[in-house]
């Protein structure tokens, strides 16, 4: 079972950024043969889980399991509306509480929407860029959708054009991901023995 988290971060119900997300999720989804277990993140119902998690250190339950979705996925799409030339605030305070290591090597899909077509520049100066420094496998095509643009057949052909690059980034046979650490809470739950870390190390563990 393929594990599809998409980050859907408009402010609005309904909202574009949630549509192009569906647009997204409904092509990525038709051009792979295995079953695929679609979880969408709405950041709008975590903006005060997020807050209290900025302020005390501790995610709450619902904060949580996101969390662990992103970490868990074998594939992200990220949309966001566009604010003051970046991505929202509310998706980078999202992206601020992942784990160091939670996006290491999968593939993301970026996208997001604004009112005019000049803000589609905020794909490569700040959404590439923010993936790329967490070590995710960012796809060579992202998605810039304005308010015209829905309805258009050129968006469409750019929605199929970056589900197709997803959906080959996930042949199985690709071998594109490396493993992944064990999340800080696992470690802390069930600590790796001290042999094994020498082990690693390449230490002799009975010297």
């Amino acid at each position: 079972m393929t594990r599809l988290v998409v980050l859907s971060a408009g402010l609005s119900d309904p909202s574009s950024t949630r549509l192009l997300a569906d647009r997204l999720i409904s092509a990525v989804v038709g051009r792979l043969e295995a079953p695929v277990d679609v979880e969408v993140v709405e950041l709008r119902r975590l903006a005060h889980p997020l807050a209290d998690r900025l302020v005390t250190g501790f995610a709450g339950a619902e904060l949580a399991a996101a969390l662990e979705a992103v970490r868990a996925a074998d594939a992200l799409i990220a949309v966001t509306p566009v604010y003051a030339a970046s991505y929202s605030g509310l998706f980078k305070t999202f992206v601020d509480v992942l784990e160091r290591d939670a996006l290491d090597g999968t593939p993301v899909l970026v996208a997001a929407t604004g009112g005019t077509a000049r803000h589609s520049m905020v794909l490569d100066h700040a959404l590439r860029p923010l993936f790329t420094h967490l070590r995710a496998t960012v796809l060579p095509s992202g998605v810039f959708a304005a308010t015209d643009d829905f309805g258009d057949a050129g968006l469409e052909a750019r929605v199929e054009r970056a589900a197709a690059e997803l959906a080959a980034a996930l042949n199985p046979g690709a071998g594109h991901r490396r493993p992944r650490e064990r999340s800080l809470e696992a470690e802390l739950a069930e600590p790796t023995p001290f042999e094994e870390l020498l082990r690693r190390a390449g230490a002799d563990p009975t010297g």
